[in-house]
């Protein structure tokens, strides 16, 4: 189908998309690599009268690497993969991103839009989640932060504000061991379930552990239990199966195209101790 008629808006700051943000009210939306947005747009799910193009501001654009590691919203899929320094820094990112979709959506998809839509089957709102991220909002009355686990609130419902633009991710460098590991029925396809996973150790043992489920929920599942469940131990099945029994009191599949309940449980403990052992591995 064809989209409704809209205005195009092209800002070149920040602030010019937020004012127009405040002109328009409910009837603009912004748009970033147009992946989730545009389809909706197609099928009249959606049909803003205002489309606000942000690829035009250069200041969401970026990757900075320290003990921080900042990413601007617009860094596609396929800049995170080619930054040598991220793959370095944070290779669990580079593994993530390698999963998404196929090489045509990663050129154009956006870190920003795959965060910021509030889509649970997207596949770095989890990894966000499991590296503690934090989100720079822009609006009207400046910038805040908001921790990536605070931000998802329901199916598409996140703490962003209509006014405000999502315009960085930042986390601390993670440690060595990580893994995410996902399965999905084809290339392109959102997940059956994933796991992001990362592990400190010393001395044979966990002394911290993450753990977050994608596309198991209405929202992004943070485990903290999970998490919990490996420290102090090295990771042998019975820490294994602890594990994984705590993360599966923490989702909620439904039945779907992809499988029922029961199936997609299933597939959430395989694919969650597949990813503790390879993390466990790196670690």
């Amino acid at each position: 189908m064809i989209p409704a008629t809209f205005e195009y808006h092209r800002p070149d700051s920040v602030p010019g998309a937020i004012s127009l943000l405040q002109q328009h009210g409910d009837d603009a939306r912004v748009v970033a690599g147009g992946h989730s947005l545009i389809p909706m747009m197609k099928l009249r799910m959606a049909a803003p009268g205002h489309l606000i193009d942000l690829q035009g501001i250069a200041d969401l654009r970026g990757v900075e690497v320290g003990d921080t590691i900042r990413i601007g919203a617009l860094t596609t899929q396929s800049e995170i993969l080619a930054h040598a320094g991220l793959a370095e820094a944070a290779p669990i990112l580079i593994e993530a991103a390698r999963q998404i979709a196929d090489p045509q959506v990663r050129n154009l998809g956006t870190l920003g839009g795959n965060v910021a839509n509030g889509d649970p089957g997207n596949d770095m709102p989890a990894l966000m989640m499991c590296l503690d991220a934090s989100f720079a909002l822009a609006g009207p009355d400046g910038t805040r932060e908001v921790a990536a686990r605070e931000f998802y609130e329901a199916p598409y419902v996140t703490a962003r504000e209509e006014e405000e633009i999502l315009t960085a991710v930042s986390f601390a460098r993670p440690p060595r061991g990580h893994a995410y590991e996902k399965q999905k029925r084809k290339i392109g396809d959102y997940a059956t379930a994933a796991a992001a996973v990362l592990i400190a150790a010393d001395g044979g043992r966990v002394t911290s552990a993450s753990v977050a489920m994608t596309n198991l929920a209405d929202v992004p599942v943070f485990s903290a239990a999970a998490g919990a469940a490996l420290v102090g131990t090295d990771c042998g099945p019975d820490a294994v199966r602890t594990a994984v029994a705590a993360m599966q009191g923490d989702i909620d599949p439904v039945e779907d195209n992809r499988g029922p309940v029961e199936f997609k449980r299933h597939v959430a403990g395989v694919i969650l101790a597949r990813a503790i052992a390879r993390a466990w591995s790196r670690a």
